[in-house]
């Protein structure tokens, strides 16, 4: 039988001290078994609740899922400009395709839809750990801004570097929403339920989600988040250990054919990752996908094994340390790695 590592407790541990009111939860996954266990300050406590987080950047590997299954329903292709689904654009100017914003290669800023002052101004106060970030969702953008933006930062045509681009994903969802006549919010809440059956998944945080906390374990509540919001595709869904579990086996198991595109290498990404559609694969083994996510006072991490058929999940409702979930989640992905290995041997 699995257990944890004696390094992913102590980083657990790490994690939670000082911190009043966490609520770590920590999932795995090995082929078809899924647990999840919760910690507070003081330790392992009672999982039998499964709480709900605000799940932040992951979000973005939901939109190119979605964007993936358009492609195979022939609604799209993968190589079509965003011109071709926003009205208004000016006509001879260069657009980039949903393939460029689905591996950020777009040519779009890193800090995008934000002036750099704004940028900056959310930057020092991730670095400081103040609580402006949860007293009101900076990321509440109209759509009405969305013509301007993508005119006044004009493109080249060519193959940019790589840029990490909540902008670039949130016009992918944008331009799906408008190509179901439905909008992002409706089309993607049916998408997560009806589609891939995640009955705790959803857009927003208006269900019993936990709240979340700052450094000085300060209640800062939840980001707010409403349907027109054009950044609501890069971030906006929240979601349970569970669900995200179950997400994983959607996507090593590709229990519907569109999620292998999103698992091949399309492009550069990092020294460490290349890029399949909104997710990182680990340069020195593609089959295994990645991505974080934060908001406010939340964090969080999902990573696959699709050949070993193992999953991670790691989700806290503080702001931890830096890439704190993140050394969780791989050191629990990598120690049922070497489970699944040890495993095959005892058998032969």
């Amino acid at each position: 039988m699995f257990e944890l590592s004696g390094d992913t407790l102590r980083l657990i541990r790490k994690s939670c001290t000082g911190k009043k009111h966490i609520k770590l939860t920590v999932g795995y996954i090995t082929d078809t078994t899924a647990v999840t266990k919760v910690y507070n300050e003081d330790g392992e406590v009672d999982s039998s609740q499964d709480f709900q987080y605000e799940i932040g950047s992951i979000t973005k590997t939901f939109t190119t899922s979605l964007l993936s299954k358009y492609v195979f329903e022939k609604k799209v292709s993968i190589h079509d400009s965003i011109q071709k689904y926003i009205n208004g654009l000016e006509a001879d100017a260069h657009y980039p395709s949903f393939l460029r914003l689905a591996t950020h290669s777009s040519g779009y800023s890193a800090r995008l839809p934000f002036t750099k002052r704004e940028y900056w101004n959310l930057i020092v106060d991730l670095l400081i750990g103040g609580n402006k970030l949860n007293e009101k969702n900076p990321l509440n953008m109209d759509p009405t801004i969305m013509k301007r933006l993508i005119e006044k930062n004009q493109l080249k045509e060519g193959i940019d570097s790589w840029k990490y681009s909540n902008f670039g994903i949130s016009l992918i969802g944008y331009a799906l929403g408008q190509i179901s006549g439905n909008g992002y919010w409706d089309l993607m809440n049916s998408f997560l339920q009806n589609e891939l059956g995640l009955s705790d998944t959803y857009l927003g945080t208006s269900h019993n989600i936990l709240p979340g906390y700052n450094k000085k374990n300060q209640d800062c509540g939840n980001w707010s988040w409403h349907k027109e919001n054009l950044i609501a595709p890069a971030g906006a869904i929240s979601s349970t250990a569970a669900d995200l579990l179950k997400y994983a086996q959607n996507n090593f198991y590709e229990d519907q054919p569109y999620f292998s595109l999103c698992h091949r290498k399309h492009g550069e990404g990092t020294k460490k990752y290349d890029m399949g559609l909104g997710w990182f694969l680990l340069k020195r083994n593609n089959h295994v996908l990645l991505h974080g996510g934060g908001t406010g006072c939340f964090r969080s991490f999902l990573g696959i094994d699709k050949e070993k058929k193992v999953a991670s999940v790691v989700l806290a409702n503080y702001r931890l340390g830096r890439n704190e979930d993140e050394k969780i989640g791989m050191s629990l992905l990598e120690s049922l790695q070497q489970y699944v290995v040890s495993t095959c041997k005892q058998e032969i």
